[in-house]
């Protein structure tokens, strides 16, 4: 099974349009949406829901107000200042869970918490499996490796061949967990001073974990002159560029009706498929597209 991960340094790249793109161009695939904190994927591919679970992040604590008798040691011992007059703020507590271990009446439990929840759904383009986060839930990172393994197990199950994954944004916990064990990380990137250094950082990201990387560039004709400066950082660090893809409106378009942009008749259409087609080549040498 090979797994593609579309990651981008930066957020507002366009990674999940592109993503989209490639789910209509490839049958016998499971698509993951592992941008957690802010999916939006489903937007593009108007999944029907068929499954939905909770998820359960890191327990808090809680206080039983019967047992506690108001000491306020748990208050002088909360490093994160969760706790005011014996009242717990669920979202400052961390879940280490030190007061539950000093209170001297046993009056504070850790309870498990719903930080949100993941769903697996059927799409026009095939299975997708994506989630939710609760607002200010942490541990974007423990639901990321939960859908991925989803996704894996969705694809085992029906014989499919390959895995497409939206990953996040950045370079931080989620991201970690999203290209961990993939096959190939394509970077969409922008050409602006700040999409050439969060490059760099993607990049050296995507190394570390031993990922092979490709480079695309979205909406390249912005700044042409930039464009050439990231192709010239591919050639430097060696990294096979995918290709480049022009602007255009039609990409909100379909956007705001909820389709790739591959179903409308934008003049960005051949370019997204010679990026699919160099991302395939990588992806999967002895084969065609």
């Amino acid at each position: 099974m090979k797994e593609l991960v579309v990651i981008s340094g930066k957020g507002g790249t366009g990674k999940t349009s592109i993503v989209a793109s490639f789910a209509s161009l490839l049958t016998n695939k499971v698509m993951v949406d592992c941008d957690v904190d802010a999916a939006n994927l489903h937007l593009l591919l108007s999944p029907k829901i068929e499954e939905r679970h909770q998820f359960y992040s890191l327990p808090k604590a809680m206080i039983n107000s019967e047992k506690c008798n108001g000491c306020g040691l748990c208050e002088d011992t909360c490093r994160f200042e969760a706790i005011k007059e014996s009242t717990i703020n669920p979202l400052g507590c961390e879940g280490c869970a030190v007061c539950s271990h000093i209170c001297p009446e046993n009056a504070i439990e850790m309870v498990d918490t719903v930080a949100g929840e993941w769903f697996k759904s059927n799409t026009t383009y095939g299975p997708l499996v994506h989630a939710r986060l609760g607002a200010a839930q942490e541990n974007s990172g423990k639901l990321v490796t939960m859908v991925r393994s989803q996704a894996a197990e969705t694809a085992k199950k029906l014989g499919y061949d390959y895995i497409i994954t939206d990953g996040p944004p950045g370079i931080g916990c989620p991201v970690i967990a999203s290209i961990g064990g993939a096959s190939l990380s394509l970077i969409i990137t922008e050409p602006s001073l700040s999409g050439i250094h969060d490059l760099e950082r993607i990049i050296d990201l995507s190394e570390f974990f031993g990922v092979p990387a490709m480079v695309c560039v979205n909406r390249w004709d912005i700044c042409p002159e930039n464009t050439e400066q990231i192709k010239k950082i591919c050639r430097q660090r060696k990294i096979p560029f995918a290709g480049q893809i022009a602007y255009d409106n039609m990409v909100m378009l379909a956007a705001a009706r909820g389709k790739p942009v591959m179903e409308l008749n934008s003049r960005i259409i051949d370019e997204i498929i010679q990026v699919w087609e160099k991302v395939f080549e990588v992806l999967c040498p002895n084969m065609k597209v």
